[in-house]
């Protein structure tokens, strides 16, 4: 199951669950999208109660589809051919183009400014106005597994991906000016997730022993906090997820627990506010850290989960997100086996969530229409109200599309390989963030309309 940090298996599969391939949230969490054996959903997700599905395709065995915020673009790669991306404009039915690759696609990463394609060892990167390549990069160490993180916020580019098969070290890359910009030793093990906050100052990681989350600050590469998801045992982290105001992050794994983690800055001196018990121990803790040993000092710095979830059943991949749903903060949780949970958050005191809402996301329920609400009790909790999220500027957007690209080079084509054809702009701006909009590409190779393209 594919979640928002790299997919697994062959071309991104894992093949758990009841014919679900992946599942994916769109940048700003306003959109979940599944893949199946079967074909791909889209769903809004602007209710707690109401799961509303909003397009459906039966383009079968789909492991990868990511929608572009709310815009009608979708890219989705399959099984039966997974070294192609397609690109669609699904409320038109069309596709607008399609890239092939050396070898199969393993993670699709999308902004308002740019579309990066993972292979195991290299990344291509694309204008998402008109789909040229701007940049490959080569040889990049082994990552089986497609990690990797592109900041939504199109202002900050960043791209992180793994640089070492067996240590974690993250590759910091602006995607923009297409440079590198640093590269993070985060963890001794090789790592297992990666995730921007919403204004690409914060990346936070996890390695493949799962006890330890660490965030850093963008574009430094300073270690900003540590958290400690647990001691007793190794687990495969899948997921991880800033909140939209970037003061909270959560983390799925394989086992029953959801972890999320308050990301804010303690005071050091303690003059700012009145003493607290925390304050305390953090003072006591933290005199007594230069008197121990290093693992255990670190393990005393170490800050504990804000607040849990405990989910119904363990073992299944999940992906997860906090998202604000209804002027409310919320938990979402996509497993494998198909079901989509709903959890109420409470900001201020934390501790456990509650279960808000429930649903399944394929298949059909009892006295109940495919694609509609599903079973499961909706619970009213009262819950502070939630800063909502800032707005991102939509960036002008008009463009071209190409026909597939067979030959690539790492400087883009500029000096050598097949160069991308004369392209023909359209005339006036196009706003991304309205989901009635086009999204940014609506010209075919041949000039014409998208809606010549083939249907998804």
């Amino acid at each position: 199951m594919e979640t928002g940090e790299g997919a697994e298996g062959t071309g991104g599969s894992s093949g758990v669950g009841i014919g679900l391939g992946c599942a994916s949230f769109n940048q700003d969490s306003t959109s979940l999208a599944v893949g199946t054996k079967l074909g791909y959903k889209l769903f809004s997700l602007t209710l707690v109660e109401k799961l509303d599905c909003i397009h459906e395709s039966e383009t079968a065995d789909v492991y990868i589809v990511e929608r572009l915020f709310s815009s009608s673009l979708v890219v989705v790669v399959s099984m039966a051919m997974p070294r192609r991306m397609n690109v669609y404009h699904f409320k038109k039915g069309t596709e607008i183009c399609n890239y092939s690759y050396s070898n199969n696609i393993l993670a699709v990463k999308l902004n308002r400014q740019r579309l990066v394609v993972c292979l195991e060892e290299s990344i291509y990167i694309h204008n998402i106005k008109d789909m040229k390549l701007l940049k490959t990069l080569l040889n990049t160490p082994s990552n089986p597994s497609g990690l990797c993180a592109l900041s939504i916020n199109h202002s900050n580019s960043y791209l992180a991906y793994p640089g070492s098969a067996t240590i974690g070290e993250i590759i910091v890359y602006d995607a923009n000016n297409l440079t590198t910009v640093t590269m993070i030793p985060a963890h001794d093990s090789p790592l297992a997730a990666l995730t921007f906050n919403a204004l690409g100052t914060k990346l936070a990681s996890a390695s493949e022993r799962g006890t330890v989350i660490r965030v850093f600050s963008i574009p430094e590469g300073l270690r900003l906090f540590e958290f400690r998801r647990g001691m007793k045992r190794y687990v495969n982290i899948s997921s991880l997820s800033f909140s939209p105001d970037g003061q909270f992050l959560c983390a799925s794994s394989n086992t029953e627990t959801v972890h999320i983690f308050k990301v804010e800055q303690l005071g050091i001196s303690g003059e700012d506010g009145a003493p607290t018990w925390t304050a305390y121990m953090g003072k006591m803790f933290s005199a007594a850290s230069s008197y121990l040993p290093a693992q255990v000092s670190g393990m005393m710095s170490q800050d504990r989960a804000f607040a849990t979830v405990h989910l119904l059943v363990s073992g299944q991949k999940n992906v997860c997100t906090l998202a604000i749903i209804q002027k409310l903060p919320r938990l979402l949780v996509a497993s494998a086996d198909g079901q989509f949970f709903i959890y109420n958050v409470d900001p201020q005191d934390g501790g456990e969530c509650v279960l808000a809402h429930k649903h399944r996301l394929f298949g059909l329920d009892e006295d109940k229409e495919e694609g509609s609400e599903c079973e499961g009790s909706e619970i009213t909790v009262p819950a502070p109200a939630c800063p909502s999220y800032a707005a991102t500027v939509a960036m002008p957007t008009t463009g071209p599309v190409t026909a597939t690209l067979t030959g690539y080079s790492e400087d883009g084509g500029a000096k050598k390989g097949e160069v991308i054809p004369e392209h023909e702009f359209a005339a006036g701006p196009v706003c991304l963030d309205d989901e009635n909009e086009f999204p940014p590409i609506n010209w075919c190779r041949d000039g014409t309309r998208g809606g010549q393209g083939r249907r998804s």
